[in-house]
């Protein structure tokens, strides 16, 4: 299996690249890289590169781009998971991880009335995101959004003009208005923005709240699930519908 390393839009320069601080040190001290060896290297914006090393150092590495492409590992389609905070901090940074490899675009924290966490460790997440993108093949970060008001979060989506479906899953949404049954009236070409609640649920009054910001509820099956696994179920039914 082939070490994608993460090289930041910005050590891009032409058909020059210089890796940054962190990868030098994995290249040179874990798989033992030298002056004329290839690596793979993504920069975060969708450009993938292959390059052959032509200085390595104990703090330093520079090469040259030898083949380009884009949107290596991408889905076609634009997908906005927003999930409201979790309590706890570790099974919410297990939830960046697998949203990255289902091929998440934006993950957008909520805070709601039954939040119990307000804040996210922000430089640990965007480190578990760059990891996760390096390992899973995809060439994009996932945008990180700060922590917002599930209201505000509504007022944003409702001036976006960008075509699209949007749904919020509800336990109470009944069985004819699944999370399938709403994949259906979408062509997998557009952005798709779902909703995941927290530990206790939405409230009545936020359900409204979605559904007249043009939101959908959707069921999400007899069973209660964590909102982690809830958001995990989503992002794993439209990468097997649409990803390909």
């Amino acid at each position: 299996m082939t070490t994608t390393f993460y090289i930041p839009p910005e050590n891009v320069r032409g058909e020059r690249v210089t890796l940054p601080y962190a990868e030098v040190r994995h290249a040179s001290r874990v798989l033992r890289k030298g002056p004329g060896d290839e690596i793979v290297g993504v920069d975060g914006l969708g450009g993938w590169y292959r390059i052959v090393l032509d200085q390595l150092g104990k703090h330093t590495a520079s090469g040259h781009i030898i083949e380009r492409r884009e949107e290596v590992g991408e889905p076609p389609y634009e997908l906005t998971l927003a999930v409201a905070v979790l309590k706890s901090r570790t099974r919410f940074e297990t939830l960046l991880e697998k949203a990255v490899e289902l091929g998440a675009s934006i993950v957008a924290p909520i805070l709601t009335a039954r939040t119990e966490r307000e804040s996210i460790r922000e430089e640990r997440s965007e480190g578990i995101l760059t990891a996760a993108m390096k390992q899973c093949g995809r060439s994009r970060l996932p945008d990180l959004r700060q922590p917002v008001s599930l209201e505000e979060f509504l007022q944003i989506e409702s001036s976006s003009t960008a075509p699209g479906i949007s749904m919020i899953c509800h336990e109470r949404a009944g069985s004819d208005s699944t999370f399938n049954d709403a994949l259906r009236d979408w062509d997998g070409e557009c952005r798709i923005t779902t909703l995941v609640g927290p530990e206790g649920g939405f409230t009545d009054q936020e359900i409204m709240d979605a559904v007249h910001a043009g939101f959908s509820p959707v069921w999400m099956g007899e069973r209660r699930l964590r909102t982690e696994t809830a958001a995990i179920s989503v992002l794993a039914a439209v990468m097997l519908a649409y990803d390909r």
